[in-house]
């Protein structure tokens, strides 16, 4: 996993929220899919850090979560 200061790239990425994330706010996250690599933010602070994660690794937590 890597952590990185938030950097143009960073901001250019499309960014998406889950679809079961209110409109009230609260805990959510976006993620930004590139060629192996998910990035991954808090939505209450978009111009914060982001943390970037290898697209098997992320696709793994995603069937975790999902069966969990």
């Amino acid at each position: 996993m890597k952590i990185a200061e938030t950097n143009t790239a960073a901001t250019e990425l499309a960014w998406y929220k889950s679809s079961y994330s209110g409109a009230e706010g609260g805990e959510c996250v976006e993620v930004a899919a590139r060629p192996g690599t998910v990035h991954v933010r808090d939505s209450k602070d978009t111009a914060g850090p982001t943390l970037s994660v290898a697209s098997g690794g992320w696709a793994a937590f995603v069937e975790f979560a999902a069966h969990g």
